[in-house]
């Protein structure tokens, strides 16, 4: 069941991650889908597949490993720096700057971070686009990540190691609940970030689920608002 913001739960935080797909922006917006659209082209090409199959396969993978990429480097020795620029070439004018979501995030206390599975220069470009980038002391991407990706405690521990965080000391805000269950368990208050209205066309069935789960302490459709809250 959902804390209310003003949970004690939430006090004393000096360290505020953030994933940035589907959550620093909402999931209505068109990035998700081209990224997953070039990944079944990448997919297709280099496997020598149908794009169908591509897809089923890409999925597959994302279900198992935690990122489509991580199954495709162990499954097919795939070069993952060539996978990230294809997929991330991708058209962000569709983003339009958020001025008082950055102002909400300046007013956190403490360090802010975003926590992504994706590249690093993916995230500094949507980051710009929004107007938000100057907001947060550091990236973590999963070449930082040496291609451990979330939801696994392997990539948790490698961000806690890598930025001195203590993990009860921190919050973690993604728009999987799966991917708060970790965090959760090392001492991490868990925000799940929901688009409202979001029909969760495009998305596979299980990575809606968990709204409810004893790991997820809050779950907004508001991120903004649920920030300034807490400030």
């Amino acid at each position: 069941m959902s804390l209310p913001v003003s949970s004690p739960r939430f006090a004393g935080i000096d360290t505020w991650v953030f994933d940035l797909d589907n959550t620093l922006y909402p999931a209505d917006h068109d990035l998700w889908p081209q990224i997953d659209a070039r990944m079944k082209s990448y997919i297709a090409q280099h496997l020598d597949m149908t794009p169908d199959d591509a897809f089923k396969l890409q999925k597959e993978y994302y279900r198992r490993y935690g990122t489509s990429l991580r199954g495709l480097m162990i499954e097919h020795k795939i070069d993952p720096a060539a996978f990230l620029a294809h997929v991330h070439d991708i058209d962000l004018s569709g983003l339009a700057p958020e001025p008082a979501l950055g102002a909400a995030i300046a007013a956190l206390p403490g360090r802010k971070m975003v926590y992504t599975n994706g590249s690093e220069r993916h995230a500094r470009n949507v980051l710009e686009r929004l107007g938000i980038a100057g907001q947060f002391d550091a990236i973590h991407d999963i070449v930082a990540a040496d291609f451990h990706p979330k939801p696994t405690a392997e990539a948790y521990q490698r961000f806690l190691a890598a930025h001195g965080v203590v993990p009860t000391r921190a919050v973690m805000f993604e728009d999987l609940a799966r991917n708060l269950e970790v965090p959760a368990r090392l001492g991490m208050a868990t925000v799940l970030v929901v688009t409202p209205g979001h029909s969760g066309a495009g998305r596979e069935s299980w990575e809606l689920e968990g709204r409810e789960a004893p790991h997820v302490d809050h779950v907004t459709d508001d991120l903004e608002g649920f920030l300034k809250a807490l400030a």
